[in-house]
């Protein structure tokens, strides 16, 4: 990690029951507050199969398609929906994360030492960790993780 990369506590759920434990709302530096709109319900398998696919290298009217139907599926059930998603990168070195975006699709491998643009460098560090299946970047920079069960993790 470099001199600004800061580590994040992995929260996993409960393994005797499954749920979330519960963590303190707020505002923590780096991240927006949570509010009582925010998307925190527990991501179906559907949702969770179709951000994956983002980065199978599907081809273009293929993955606009899967992006659309993630957009439409996020505004209807959570009110909004993600500006994109920053998840581990598993092409190897030198990548190590990358950039799915809703807006057009942007698909970007980042080397550890790469810039990404605002606002998705607050979940750079947490996609890396290795311990969530992706992190949704909301406009504001509200950064949610999403464990691989679906689970998301309130900042």
């Amino acid at each position: 990690m470099g001199h600004i990369e800061r580590p994040r506590r992995a929260v996993r759920p409960d393994t005797a029951t499954g749920a979330a434990p519960a963590l303190g709302g707020g505002t923590r530096r780096g991240s927006a507050p949570v509010t009582a709109g925010a998307p925190l319900g527990i991501r179906p398998p559907p949702l969770l199969h179709a951000v994956r696919r983002l980065d199978a290298g599907l081809a273009d009217e293929a993955l606009r398609e899967t992006a659309a139907w993630l957009r439409e599926h996020y505004t209807n059930a959570y009110g909004t929906a993600p500006l994109g998603y920053v998840a581990p990168c598993f092409l190897g070195p030198p990548y190590a994360d990358h950039l799915l975006g809703l807006d057009g699709c942007i698909l970007e491998h980042y080397a550890p030492a790469d810039p990404m643009p605002a606002p998705f460098p607050a979940a750079r560090m947490l996609a890396r960790s290795g311990a969530y299946a992706y992190v949704e970047v909301y406009e504001g920079g509200l950064v949610l993780p999403v464990l691989a069960d679906g689970t998301v993790v309130r900042p």
